[in-house]
């Protein structure tokens, strides 16, 4: 019977060497936090519960193939996995988002057509490739914020919850990926029409 009181360290250890029940305690241990995590993005119980196993399999396959070397931080670092896999399924799942900008405007205003041509469909689908680089290109913190914001529509308390900031640091955020954003936008001259957008 595995005893409760070994730390998480000393649990991954004995795993390493074939003990089964040490990542059962471990699941068991954690399950909980990583479960809320994924769901406080998700908010899908369903989707939250396929998540976690395939946290769980990460972990698993990082820790088999010795590749962890988090000592003593193995809830953060399981929660980082858990957290990054919720947003990876988001940015699948919703490839457009409408982001919004400062001033209220939405990004892609300039790119409603009434009856679109197969040429301006590819325009949309070129602009919409181009936004997504431009996000990847963002700080981590900002990059986050705005994926959470815009293709998870997540509410701001929401998002200073499931990255545990405050809610003053999560706008802050917010709103300097969108300045960095547009500066993106007009350097590469992507989607910005300045009746729309004005300065």
């Amino acid at each position: 019977m595995m005893q409760n009181s070994l730390s998480d360290s000393k649990l991954i250890s004995l795993y390493k060497t074939g003990n089964e029940e040490a990542f059962a305690e471990l699941l068991n241990r954690h399950k909980s936090r990583v479960f809320t995590t994924i769901y406080l993005i998700v908010k899908d119980n369903y989707i939250a519960e396929d998540l976690m196993q395939e946290t769980f399999i990460k972990v698993i396959n990082t820790i088999k193939s010795g590749k962890y070397n988090e000592e003593g931080k193995f809830l953060p670092w399981i929660l980082r996995i858990a957290h990054n896999l919720a947003i990876d399924h988001f940015r699948k799942a919703k490839r457009y988002p409408t982001i919004v900008m400062e001033d209220g405007s939405n990004v892609f205003n300039t790119m409603e057509f009434s009856e679109e041509s197969m040429e301006s469909k590819q325009i949309v689908r070129d602009t919409h490739e181009k936004l997504k680089m431009l996000i990847q290109e963002l700080p981590p913190a900002q990059k986050e914020v705005l994926i959470m914001r815009h293709y998870m529509e997540m509410s701001f308390q929401e998002i200073a919850d499931a990255t545990q900031v405050s809610i003053n640091t999560a706008l802050g955020r917010m709103r300097y990926a969108l300045i960095n954003l547009r500066k993106k936008m007009k350097k590469y001259n992507i989607a910005y029409d300045q009746n729309i957008y004005p300065q």
